[in-house]
């Protein structure tokens, strides 16, 4: 059984979706979250359902390996940003060769990079009248949203979109493709 971590920085909605999906495969499970955020109710979402959840500081994840070793005493087979905001340790990829992968709230390239995330995705793309976003998932590397792209999903946006409204619409593709994917990455690095 192929064993995935999840990393998340808030409420855990995608985290939960994920957790939900694999109780009821036989070919993988969440089992562990972390945070760097010792308040974010992710943190609740994992006790409830009875998954290892730790969180950690700057410290822990950037200048020492305490992270890297909880990962790899878990035996962890693939790291899933869900809402991860600080950027990713070049170490733990280093240890996790395309193992590491992230959803965006947007169809990068477009609206990627440091600050760009959630509300503040959906208003840059309301401001600039796009008649489209999406979700892009995405192999993570030393530098934001910049890793390989696995999987696009768009939707279609109207003049009276508003950053609420776009982010119901992406909230809605990641929940229904998120899963799918992680699953086929899972299959395609056995």
């Amino acid at each position: 059984m192929k064993r995935i971590a999840i990393f998340a920085s808030g409420s855990g909605t995608n985290a939960e979706n994920i957790i939900r999906y694999f109780q009821e495969q036989n070919n993988a499970s969440v089992v562990q979250v972390l945070t760097n955020n010792q308040h974010a109710k992710v943190l609740d979402r994992a006790k409830t359902h009875k998954i290892s959840a730790f969180s950690f500081n700057r410290t822990a994840l950037y200048r020492s390996n305490d992270v890297l070793h909880l990962l790899q005493s878990a035996q962890i087979d693939l790291i899933v940003l869900a809402g991860f905001l600080w950027k990713f340790p070049e170490h733990i990829l280093a240890a996790f060769p395309n193992k590491v992968i992230n959803i965006h709230p947007a169809l990068l390239p477009k609206y990627g990079g440091k600050g760009m995330y959630g509300a503040h995705v959906h208003t840059a793309v309301v401001a600039n009248k796009e008649k489209e976003s999406g979700i892009t998932i995405h192999f993570v590397n030393e530098n934001y949203d910049e890793g390989a792209i696995i999987f696009q999903a768009k939707t279609n946006l109207t003049e009276k979109d508003t950053a609420e409204s776009v982010a119901k619409k992406i909230h809605e593709l990641e929940y229904k493709h998120f899963p799918e994917v992680i699953e086929r990455v899972l299959t395609s690095n056995s």
